[in-house]
């Protein structure tokens, strides 16, 4: 005892000793008195310490510097406890339920894994060497400072390692594409799938085998009852039949009692009776119908709540089914109830009852439904709506007796009327119905009408009579009765509609379809006119839009010169003077894509009196008589046309064509030479003179036109003419010398460049049409067709390296131009190198991503799988770009959906009928796959449209031994040379 409190009071001591380092004093007691007070108030009026309420610094130990150290308690510990004591937390898992098994587990997780798998060559094991040692706050300093340089050199080199990464990925993914890319296409087409297409996707089929789906059912054959007596009595089992019994016919046996046998003492007593020793045949029937009820009604509930065999007897119609689910029955109970409430509350609402009605008839009630709507035809006797509803519901000859009883109550009623008439089977019988209905209600338009369709065209004509006195202001038997009557009667029946009805136009247009109809012509603009006065002064608001609608229908139906005189009457009605030629060319052009072409053609007309001198407006109207009217209406309004515009070219231009087309030289000559005197030194007359007599073989006289015409109107084209005349007949050095005259005052000029390089290469060496190439490409550094020549002619000799660099060349002074880039992956594909030629295109497509020629190409350079996906992106940037829809065109025939490709085909034209290219693809799908009908279409639509672009088109129109030939000549001849190797 003596020694445990030395002990506790050394402890004492030293718990004083360090609790008293922190002040000054604390070991001697305060002195009570004056001293205190004195050193309270100096302590007061000292400055406050700056570390007062300050946080303690890292590691600061109190009392440490004069030799102190801290120390632990139990009582800071808690109590010492024993390794099987259970641990704090009730609901700890196995193998941590004592302080024991959590000291183990501690030691485990502080023990470095020293496993071999844990080691490597250059770190050696895993882990931190320290990570058993205290974790302060220079060790979280220097772990971020490691962390942000880790960060810094990672992102000097992260732009390196995704690209080489995406490098990686993007190989990898044109090595082994995913299912997802290979199906991409199709999932596309998803969106055009309708609701009835996807509604009638068969479901997904059964993956087992053919034996699993298919299971041989076990097969049963009937047994006589002879078999079993038989065997029965044996007690032996026997898996073959006696051929005893084969021999007697199968169900007989050989023992002449049948069912009886020679041991009735051998049977088992479940199946004998107990006192006759024979078999009990009811027992057997009763088992036999115990099994096929279990097997019914297997069979009846196998498909998923389907019933397949109905073995009570329920109906399996549809439309009597009452609706089974949960929710439905609940909402009908609702309905049914609220509708009651309805009813009751308010018994004369017609409303309520029709809907009370029509819920019994969906839920399958029909009879309640009926007795329903009676009911509510006694509570509301005056209500058509019932009495319909009512008919509706009940079978015919009730629905009869319905109607009746409802004209009865309702002797005004049109509606009822009409169903009676409805209801009745025989014309006869609705023929007395309507006329008993007029009896009553003689102002109905409606069963006038109804009762006149009944009716032959005489008795029609009498009723109709009586149907305008009862219904004066009907228009519509007005003008029924007028066209039933004679012209003479139909005049006076004409006159006393407008009487009778003043406001209406349709009166006024039939009169003057009529007057038409019978010649008078010249009445039809008198009475347009008087219509236009007449309705004007009856208030009526003219509307220039519903009267162009009339003309419209009066073109249709052939009326011609009554639609010529409403639109003369109405085109310039509220429209504003700076607004009438704009207004009417867009009229004109409705009414041609209506089909209305007089409509359009007396638009024109009035335009050209308005506006006489307007070029625009002959142009638009002589086109619309090329594509519409005939060759003497054309030739007819350009007479007209260049008396008003002697200036323009244009229309001289199309003139003499016109006359050419026809064969008649002479007179394309004539106008010709009316045009040189209204347009002296026009180069556009000089050519197409020289056209004219070329075309015509007369050579010498298109060579003394050009002679003149380099004279006195001395232009690059007129002398890039004289060179083609000469080199197409054959006279070299005579195009050599014109072209070199012309490039001395034309040398910008790079068409006389590229034809002096041709004619060079023809005549023979390679080096003449290579220094023309070059000089014309000092000169003319942006023309791309001098750089193509350039680049073909060093690759047909041999000089792939050269040509490649040419391109190269050109790309950098033409930047962003799609024809250098194409011909430069197309040269590469020439060449063999597929791979290379991708990479171009890929970069033409970054340079040029709207380019429809290079989408085009793009397309037929993928493998067939991906063609489909990049036509897709190719619709995406170019949507109506004509070679991208060529491409799908084309895509479409190389996998022979002949449908779909000649819809492209007919796309592309319509977009751009210039582009030739089109039409020999066009015409070459239709020689393969089309009738001659469709052939000769496509020859005739494109002789038309004159086509004069597109790359294999213009290889054959512009060769020289080609010159001559009309455009159907060489339709055929680019649709030959036209391979379908895509």
């Amino acid at each position: 005892m003596a020694s445990a409190s030395g002990k506790q009071s050394s402890k004492n001591a030293s718990k004083g000793s360090s609790g008293g380092s922190g002040g000054g004093g604390g070991s001697q007691p305060a002195m009570p008195g004056s001293g205190a007070t004195t050193s309270l108030m100096g302590s007061l009026n000292k400055k406050k310490k700056p570390f007062l309420g300050m946080p303690a610094p890292l590691g600061y130990v109190p009392g440490l510097g004069r030799g102190a150290t801290g120390f632990t308690t139990r009582s800071d510990i808690g109590p010492a406890r024993d390794a099987n004591d259970p641990v704090d937390d009730r609901h700890a898992p196995p193998g941590k339920r004592t302080v024991g098994d959590q000291m183990k587990k501690n030691q485990d997780d502080d023990d470095e894994d020293l496993n071999d798998t844990n080691y490597d060559e250059f770190n050696g094991y895993a882990g931190s060497l320290f990570s058993s040692g205290p974790y302060e706050k220079d060790d979280e300093e220097a772990d971020a400072i490691y962390a942000a340089l880790d960060k810094r050199m990672d992102e000097r080199r992260k732009e390196r390692r995704e690209l080489r990464e995406k490098e990686e990925i993007e190989k990898y993914r044109m090595e082994r594409p995913k299912i997802q890319q290979q199906f991409s296409d199709l999932k596309r087409k998803l969106s055009e799938v309708t609701e009835e297409e996807w509604l009638s996707i068969p479901e997904v089929g059964d993956a087992r085998n053919k034996r699993q789906r298919n299971p041989r059912y076990e097969k049963l054959t009937p047994v006589p009852d002879s078999f079993f007596s038989k065997h029965l009595q044996s007690g032996e089992n026997h898996t073959t039949v006696d051929p005893l019994q084969g021999q007697f016919g199968g169900l007989n046996t050989p023992f002449p009692g049948g069912l009886n046998t020679p041991y009735p003492g051998g049977m088992t007593p479940g199946l004998m009776t107990p006192g006759t020793g024979e078999l009990d045949m009811r027992k057997i029937g009763q088992a036999r119908n115990t099994l096929m009820d279990m097997r019914l009604s297997q069979v009846s509930d196998s498909v998923s709540g389907q019933t397949v065999v109905d073995p009570k007897g329920y109906l399996t119609d549809l439309n009597s089914m009452i609706p089974t689910h949960g929710g439905d029955i609940s909402d009908i109970k609702k309905a049914r109830l609220l509708l009651k409430s309805v009813r009751e509350t308010n018994p004369h609402h017609p409303p309520a009852w029709i809907a009370s009605a029509r819920l019994e008839e969906v839920t399958g009630k029909l009879q309640v439904a009926r007795n329903l709507i009676m009911k509510g035809t006694e509570m509301c006797p005056k209500s058509e709506d019932v009495w319909l509803e009512a008919a509706r519901l009940q079978p015919g000859d009730t629905a009869k007796a319905v109607v009746a009883q409802a004209v009865r109550h309702l002797p005004q009623s049109v509606r009822i009327y009409i169903r009676a008439a409805e209801l009745e089977t025989d014309v006869r019988a609705k023929k007395r119905v309507l006329r008993k209905a007029l009896e009553n209600v003689s102002k109905s338009v409606r069963l006038w009408k109804a009762a006149v369709e009944l009716e032959e065209p005489e008795d029609a004509r009498i009723m109709l009579s009586r149907a305008v006195e009862c219904c004066p202001t009907s228009v519509e038997l007005w003008l029924a009765l007028a066209r039933l009557e004679t012209y003479e009667n139909a005049r006076r029946v004409l006159n006393k509609a407008r009487e009778n009805i003043p406001t209406d136009r349709h009166i006024w247009i039939t009169a003057a379809k009529l007057e038409e109809a019978n010649g008078n012509t010249q009445m039809v603009e008198k009475i347009i006119d008087r219509a236009i006065t007449s309705l004007r002064a009856n208030g009526v608001e003219i509307n220039r839009e519903q009267w162009i609608q009339d003309a419209e229908e009066c073109d249709k139906a052939g009326s011609v010169a009554t639609c010529q005189a409403v639109i003369r009457a109405v085109i310039g009605i509220g429209i504003e003077e700076e607004d009438c030629k704009h207004t009417w060319m867009e009229d004109a052009e409705s009414c041609v894509s209506h089909g209305a072409l007089e409509c359009a053609r007396a638009i024109y007309a009035h335009a050209l009196q308005v506006f006489p001198s307007k070029k625009s407006v002959w142009l638009r109207a002589a086109y619309f008589e090329k594509n519409h009217g005939t060759r003497e209406s054309l030739e007819a309004l350009l007479q007209r046309a260049v008396a008003h515009c002697p200036k323009a070219e244009v229309l001289w231009l199309m003139g003499a064509k016109s006359k050419w087309l026809a064969e008649d030289v002479p007179a394309a000559r004539s106008i010709l030479a009316l045009a040189f005197q209204a347009n002296p030194n026009s180069e556009e007359i000089w050519l197409a003179a020289v056209k004219l007599e070329s075309e015509n073989n007369e050579y010498e006289r298109a060579r003394r036109l050009l002679a003149k015409a380099r004279s006195s109107a001395p232009t690059a084209r007129v002398f890039m003419k004289s060179v083609k005349l000469e080199w197409v007949l054959g006279n070299i050095e005579a195009a050599q010398e014109l072209c070199t005259e012309a490039l001395k005052h034309y040398e910008d000029f790079p068409k006389l460049w590229m034809m002096r390089g041709q004619i060079e290469e023809q005549s023979g060496p390679m080096d003449k049409a290579r220094e023309a190439y070059n000089q014309g490409l000092k000169k003319c550094p942006h023309s791309i067709a001098l750089w193509l020549l350039l680049s073909q002619l060093e690759e047909k000799a041999g000089q792939l390296t050269r040509a490649r660099a040419i391109l190269e060349k050109s790309r950098l002074k033409n930047p962003q131009n799609p024809e250098l880039w194409l011909e430069s992956v197309r040269l590469e594909y020439r060449a063999g190198l597929k791979n290379i030629a991708n990479t171009l295109m890929a970069k033409a497509l970054q340079e040029c991503p709207n380019s429809g020629i290079l989408w085009a190409e793009a397309v037929f350079l993928e493998a067939r799988p991906q063609r489909k996906t990049k036509s897709v992106d190719a619709l995406k940037k170019c949507e109506h770009d004509p070679h991208v829809l060529l491409a799908v065109a084309k895509l479409f025939w190389s996998e022979r959906k002949i449908t779909k490709a000649r819809e492209w085909f007919l796309r592309t034209v319509k977009i751009e009928p210039d582009l030739g290219d089109a039409w020999a693809l066009f015409y070459k799908f239709e020689l393969q796959h089309g009738t001659e009908e469709q052939q000769a279409e496509v020859r005739k639509r494109c002789e038309n449209a004159e086509p004069r672009h597109g790359e294999l088109w213009c290889a054959e129109s512009k060769h020289i031994l080609n010159w001559q030939k009309k455009i159907g000549e060489i339709l055929v001849q680019v649709a030959a040379k036209i391979k379908n190797t895509f």
